[in-house]
């Protein structure tokens, strides 16, 4: 066992004993790494939850023992302070409040001596209780910095001597939602923490190269269940989307034209060719990435599926189209780094059959979905009697089938858009799946009118959504009084829009 001599500024100078070894679940150290020391043994790359958010599944899986542990109360200035000494004295750092956890752990990891930072409460008895000096570090302390505080600036703020962990450790990926002590934890065992933006590793370009070089530790129930973190990095060697990283949403944003090949009347895509289309939309991106820092790509939101007022030979009320005569506007918007949607309208058709018809097309990296419930019909029912609506069990059958397109296809992830204006379009939307790691789900308020009126559906459809949709934004050039410009669409509405369509 490794143990270190550190002294701490308190009332008088104490003399710490900090030891700690591999964790006895991993079965210890496999193969050496570049430090030569055996690395932490690990069959693939985990998720360590720690739902408490206390860093006690994290010590547990990193520490087989340890002399010492920090144990910090819950507050910004206390929490600050125990990330410093726990990264400075290579130990622990647990947060207070779960006292039987805590106590737990500190039984397990067979602690000598406890460092309490603020107002704990009482611990188990046998370890010596050591309340830290408060000393000038920050009131409070982000997830980033303490990923990046070294063991040195600690030691330089804190008087510590470092002690090594004997094991080298596999990067991990946090977050600004992980724990603190989480991530203090890490770092106190000499891992390299990288803190994402989103809970997913294919949100940038780098990281998606970290998790398909080696395997990695995810800090953080943010992160999901182990089978969807082993999804994603599954995915990450699928390819990137464009702007970078292998999400729809976020990492990039979208500006898209709609409309139907045909022609104005259905959507301004369809006024000129498809190359002059592309140019048009490009235009109006030079407005909007000013006012964003991240990429704002080209789009097209193409109608494939129009429904008709005639029931045509198959009685559904649809007319679908040649999946070859979108092959051009799809062409010309991926060529330019951007993404197309197949949009469609069914009538009495169902969208699953329909999505079916654009199989070979959906194959294609940048090609997603788009589902309008507006033309939805049920038995009976003729477009413009009312609008239409469908029921979660049709948006999840769906859903289950793209993800299963995606999968088997090794597709990096794919948009997935639902239309909605009327609460009674999704009548049961809290029903819709969205736990499909191969989709991003994008919920498209496309109301018309003037600004009070759009903001009054917009702010409807987003009551009791979902964390996991993305919303969209249409401007409508002849409906809506006025059209709002790039200016009011991005700084007006709340929360910014991720996809922003012009019909």
């Amino acid at each position: 066992m490794r143990r270190l001599t550190a002294a701490l500024t308190m009332t008088t100078t104490l003399t710490l004993i900090a030891g700690c070894t591999t964790s006895a679940d991993n079965g210890g150290g496999t193969g050496e790494g570049d430090s030569g020391r055996p690395t932490l043994e690990m069959a693939s790359s985990e998720v360590i939850a720690d739902a408490a958010d206390n860093g006690v599944d994290t010590s547990a899986r990193l520490f087989e023992s340890s002399d010492v542990v920090v144990v910090a109360a819950d507050t910004p200035e206390d929490l600050s302070r125990g990330v410093h000494l726990a990264i400075a004295g290579g130990a622990p750092l647990l947060t207070a409040g779960d006292q039987a956890a805590v106590d737990a752990e500190i039984e397990r990891l067979g602690v000598e001596r406890v460092i309490t930072v603020g107002e704990v409460g009482p611990l188990i008895d046998g370890p010596e209780i050591t309340p830290a000096t408060p000393a000038e570090t920050p009131a409070s302390i982000s997830a980033g910095v303490a990923a990046s505080l070294d063991a040195e600036t600690a030691e330089g703020m804190e008087g510590l001597e470092h002690a090594e962990h004997p094991l080298d450790m596999p990067p991990m990926l946090a977050t600004d939602a992980t724990s603190l002590a989480s991530i203090a934890t890490a770092r106190a065992a000499g891992a390299d923490v990288h803190v994402l933006s989103y809970p997913d590793p294919r949100i940038t370009s780098e990281s998606m190269a970290l998790v398909t070089e080696q395997d990695v530790l995810a800090l953080g129930d943010e992160f999901g269940s182990q089978e969807r973190l082993d999804t994603a990095i599954e995915m990450a060697a699928n390819g990137e989307l464009p702007g970078g990283g292998g999400l729809v949403f976020p990492g990039r944003r979208m500006i898209a034209f709609y409309g139907h090949p045909s022609g104005d009347a259905l959507g301004v895509m369809g006024e000129q060719p498809p190359a002059e289309a592309v140019d048009r939309v490009k235009a109006h991106i030079e407005n909007y990435q000013p006012l964003e820092e991240q990429p704002v790509v080209p789009a097209f939101e193409i109608i494939v599926t129009v429904a008709s007022e005639f029931p045509g030979e198959d009685g559904k009320f649809t007319n679908v189209g040649n999946p070859e005569d979108f092959l051009g506007y799809i062409d010309a918007i991926t060529d330019a780094g951007g993404y197309a949607f197949l949009d469609l309208q069914p009538g009495q058709a169902s969208f699953l059959e329909q999505a079916k018809v654009y199989e070979d097309l959906l194959k294609r990296p940048n090609v997603g979905l788009a589902l309008d419930p507006e033309w939805n019909l049920q038995p009976g029912e003729q477009p413009l009697q009312r609008v239409g609506h469908a029921e979660a069990a049709e948006i999840n059958e769906v859903s289950e089938w793209l993800a299963q397109l995606v999968r088997d296809n090794n597709l990096p992830q794919k948009g997935l858009i639902v239309h909605q204006f009327q609460l009674q379009m999704l009548r049961d939307r809290d029903q819709i799946n969205t736990d499909h790691p191969e989709l991003s789900f994008i919920l498209h308020a496309d109301g018309h009118g003037g600004p009070e009126q759009k903001f009054d559906t917009w702010n409807v459809m987003r009551q009791d959504l979902s964390d996991d949709w993305f919303m969209a934004w249409k401007n409508f050039i002849d409906e809506d009084n006025p059209t709002f410009t790039p200016e009011e669409t991005y700084n007006n509405v709340d929360p910014r829009p991720w996809f922003v369509s012009y019909q």
